[in-house]
């Protein structure tokens, strides 16, 4: 890494979102160190990215349910003195919509990915950005964390909104920015996962992960603006959740849940 080239952090980096915003940062001149489990997929990111960039792109895998090794990538932070960005985009939903038909071990994992594995990593990154005097933050979220609905998922997208929003207040002062980036449905391998597919009409409709990062970097420079929801259609139903009765919010939700449940079986 060149001694005064700025550091970009990215968890969940692979594919989809992650991989993206290690594109666009080390299009900007950032060095790159992505995160995650599939090696195949980062050796190809990072050989591309120094080759057309001229950057410095290194990963690391890591299982981020491994609470060994979390420790030790907290510790690598820690010590990354050009560390300028920290991501955290690694994450995953269950085809389990309701909560006793989950395992309680499985839903903790969640818990912990979603929200306290970020803690961690920001806390170790924090020190660094203040002596650095600047530092951006962006955590990945979820429109989900505005509704009711898949108990744990909508349940640690919430929270991770809401500490974003909290800590954004907190760092201000040191001139490190905070996001929490709220996309909606978005064509990736994470809705792949859960039976999304590129020949499904639906799903073609879904946002780009260049449009939801190009928005995230547009509004990570706009001054108190923490919570970053792209797409027009995306913004309409979180204002909505806010403006409807909730006794209605409800019925829509269970007939949506319904409809789901009827798609699933019929396939």
């Amino acid at each position: 890494m060149k001694k005064n080239r700025p550091l970009a952090v990215i968890t969940g980096a692979s594919s989809g979102i992650g991989a993206e915003y290690a594109r666009r940062y080390a299009d900007m001149g950032y060095d790159v160190f992505l995160v995650a489990r599939r090696e195949e997929l980062l050796k190809k990111l990072c050989s591309g990215l120094e080759e057309k960039h001229g950057i410095t792109a290194t990963y690391a895998i890591v299982e981020l349910s491994d609470r060994s090794a979390v420790e030790k990538l907290t510790e690598t932070i820690s010590t990354m003195r050009n560390l300028e960005v920290i991501i955290n985009n690694a994450g995953f939903a269950t085809g389990v919509p309701e909560f006793e038909e989950g395992d309680i071990e499985g839903w903790v994992q969640m818990l912990n990915i979603h929200d306290e594995i970020p803690m961690r990593l920001i806390a170790a990154a924090i020190p660094m950005m203040k002596k650095r005097k600047k530092g951006t933050i962006i955590n990945v979220s979820s429109i989900a964390g505005f509704f009711v609905g898949s108990v744990m998922y909508y349940s640690t997208k919430a929270f991770l909104t809401n500490f974003s929003e909290s800590l954004a207040l907190e760092l201000a002062r040191h001139n490190i920015k905070v996001q929490a980036l709220c996309p909606g449905l978005t064509r990736t391998d994470f809705h792949k996962k859960l039976g999304w597919h590129d020949n499904d009409p639906r799903y073609k409709e879904f946002m780009s992960v260049k449009d939801v990062v190009a928005t995230s970097l547009r509004d990570i420079k706009k001054p108190w603006k923490t919570i970053c929801i792209p797409g027009f259609k995306n913004k309409l139903l979180v204002g909505m959740a806010y403006l409807l009765p909730r006794r209605l919010l409800y019925t829509l939700i269970r007939y949506n849940k319904k409809k789901r449940f009827i798609h699933t079986i019929s396939k």
